[in-house]
């Protein structure tokens, strides 16, 4: 059935494989039948290196504008010195999270068959403007061999409050019903308090959900030797980052890790992004999974209110992994025969 509302979508290729897999993500939109007006933006390592531009003030407020953000992948070849590290993660990533207020990151995990975590399913809420990648820091004496280098972590109340309340929220609409709390109170005692004690005050509002609490390097350790004994995770930032890659890869692979940076108060617009990066030893050779960048399109249609179609998406990938994936299977010969796949069954 053909959606009503044409939603107005900014689209960030980047670079590498970005282009490909988002070809194919907005490939199977349209085969779910809902209209997009898209903008195309060049923004990434290849615009850095032409013009010394990462995000133009004029371009982010030109992003405001719309009702969502589907990007790619962003980042130059592995070795390249023409982009200095940092810059276009700071640059653009966190600061599109921190000026749009996308304040979670949201990451759904399914196992894919014959992998370490087949049969498990969760997802990690991700407090994605605090902590460690606020920019809290400095250098004293720098370059001599008395430099100083500090790193500090933020954390109001207020941010893990509004990210535990969401992670409350969705589990409560879980058949399971569990949230667990990720982080390393032990060492970490005025954070990782600051965490705890805000989990179990949030806790109060929402009975029927069941909760519990992991140091990080416990949960390391169970998200591969038990992975399906989590629902939902809430975590801070750091911790959310890496937790987030190791249950990509015990899931299958990244190529299978979608994520939305959400503004749940719909300020203004939410990012989506497969999590994999710009890979560019593959690009242009077909090879890429578009998969993650599919399963993040249709987490845009369920923040955009088409919840019929994401549903429709996420069962027609669901349904293709089951039937490609496995000691028995093959994936497809190319990026496009995925896309081609998953677009068919809708």
């Amino acid at each position: 059935m053909q959606a009503a509302h044409t939603h107005r979508v900014a689209v960030i290729g980047g670079d590498g494989i970005g282009p490909e897999v988002l070809a194919e993500a907005l490939k199977v939109v349209a085969a779910a039948g809902v209209p997009l007006d898209t903008t195309d933006y060049d923004l990434g390592a290849g615009r850095y290196v032409r013009t010394g531009d990462v995000l133009p003030d004029t371009t982010l407020e030109e992003l405001r504008g719309f009702d969502a953000i589907l990007l790619g992948a962003i980042g130059p070849p592995v070795g390249d010195t023409t982009v200095p590290p940092g810059t276009l993660e700071r640059g653009l990533l966190l600061r599109l999270r921190f000026e749009l207020d996308l304040y979670v990151n949201l990451r759904p995990y399914r196992g894919v068959p014959g992998s370490v975590a087949d049969g498990a399913d969760f997802v990690v809420v991700r407090e994605n403007t605090e902590g460690a990648y606020a920019g809290e820091g400095g250098f004293l004496r720098k370059g001599t061999p008395d430099e100083v280098a500090t790193q500090g972590s933020v954390n109001t109340r207020f941010g893990a409050e509004r990210c535990a309340r969401f992670a409350f929220d969705l589990a409560r609409h879980r058949p399971a019903r569990r949230l667990t709390l990720v982080h390393k109170t032990n060492v970490l005692t005025f954070a990782g308090d600051l965490w705890q004690r805000t989990v179990r005050e949030v806790a109060t509002d929402y009975p029927e959900v069941a909760h519990d609490y992991n140091h990080v390097d416990a949960a390391c350790i169970y998200l591969v030797e038990q992975p399906a004994r989590y629902d939902v995770v809430v975590t801070d930032n750091l911790f959310g980052d890496i937790l987030t890659d190791l249950a990509g890869a015990v899931c299958g692979g990244i190529g299978f890790a979608a994520s939305a940076n959400l503004n749940p108060d719909r300020t203004g617009p939410s990012m989506f992004e497969p999590v994999h990066g710009a890979a560019h030893d593959i690009a242009g050779t077909g090879t890429a999974n578009p998969l993650a960048a599919i399963t993040s399109a249709a987490l845009m249609l369920e923040h955009l209110g088409e919840a019929d179609a994401a549903e429709r998406i996420h069962k027609a990938v669901r349904s293709y992994v089951d039937e490609t994936t496995g000691p028995a299977t093959t994936q497809p010969a190319s990026t496009g025969a995925a896309g081609d796949a998953i677009a068919e069954r809708l």
